[in-house]
């Protein structure tokens, strides 16, 4: 029987193993291009989101103008806003482009001056308001039970009280000067803070990462300190910017009431109040801060809600 025949090794380019056939590209054609996904960091996705918000974006651009206005214009502004000038009564014109008032302040400059007062009582309420308000919600939300209660139930309240009448005795009290308005603002507005923190904290307490911590030996301070209030931050800067225009509108009415900031110092509540009976005669003086006062409230309300959308977990992830 013969022994069967063994094929020669097969030497050269047929001893490569077979691979698919390439794709062949046309003579000249540009490289391929290789594209990358990276993925963003939360801040820039809120960053990202936010612009998008077109509404949101125009009133931050407003806002900054007007806080340009304010302060660099105010100090570059030929007039003072305490000056008295020759020209008593005048109607806007190019030396005084909101006119000026019985006495001849210049109202451009007064209005500028209202402006920075009622931004600072703005913010000095939403940072006092907000870092109070965050902690005590933070820590009746993180220890729940009795802790939770007694917290609670001061919160709710300060939330009963009637807000302007309240704001009306103790501005009477403590107020005329911007930063005692300021205070008197925040000490009844921290409570709806808290409220927003606390149901906020509650959600987080139970998440994986608190377990790891505690598992760690963190005390409860650090906890709540350097992970729950952080992981929070974003409800608690929407509401921050809710309460810059809710402050702007209650320093308003308490200096329209006569129980706000007082002369010789003004702000825009004070302006509107003091010209309420030139309405008709010199109209000039009473439109001009009241154009600010809903320009700043209403560009404040706008970002709030940027932010809100900006903030929203349920939106869906951005690739780059």
């Amino acid at each position: 029987m013969p022994e069967p025949v063994t094929p020669p090794p097969v030497s050269g380019p047929a001893a490569e193993p077979s691979t698919a056939a390439e794709p062949t590209r046309p003579a000249g054609a540009p490289p391929e291009r290789e594209f990358t996904v990276s993925e963003r960091s939360q801040g820039q996705l809120v960053v990202r989101r936010f612009l998008q918000h077109r509404l949101a974006v125009v009133s931050l651009i407003v806002l900054a103008a007007l806080v340009l206005l304010a302060y660099v214009g105010g100090a570059l502004w030929k007039y003072d806003a305490g000056e008295i000038t020759p020209d008593n009564s005048v109607a806007p014109s190019l030396a005084h482009p909101f006119g000026t008032d019985a006495v001849g302040k210049d109202q451009f400059a007064q209005v500028l001056r209202g402006t920075q007062i009622s931004l600072q009582i703005a913010l000095l309420v939403a940072l006092f308001a907000t870092i109070f308000g965050t902690l005590w919600g933070a820590f009746a939300g993180y220890f729940r039970g009795a802790v939770d209660g007694t917290l609670m139930r001061i919160a709710d309240l300060i939330l009963t009280l009637p807000l302007l009448a309240v704001a009306a005795m103790l501005g009477h009290q403590f107020g005329g000067t911007w930063w005692l308005v300021a205070l008197v603002i925040a000490g009844l507005q921290w409570a709806y803070v808290s409220r927003v923190a606390r149901g906020v904290v509650l959600s987080l307490r139970e998440k994986e990462f608190v377990e790891a911590a505690r598992a760690l030996g963190a005390s409860d301070a650090r906890i709540i300190l350097r992970h729950l209030i952080p992981n929070a931050l974003g409800s608690i800067i929407v509401n921050a910017t809710i309460l810059v225009a809710v402050a702007i509108l209650l320093e308003t009415a308490l200096s329209f009431l006569g129980f706000g900031v007082q002369s010789p110092d003004t702000s825009l509540g004070l302006l509107v109040s003091e010209a309420q009976t030139a309405s008709v005669t010199r109209p000039w003086l009473f439109y001009f801060p009241g154009l600010f006062i809903i320009l700043i409230a209403l560009t404040i309300n706008f970002i709030g809600d940027g932010l809100r959308d900006a903030f929203d977990p349920q939106q869906t992830k951005v690739r780059a």
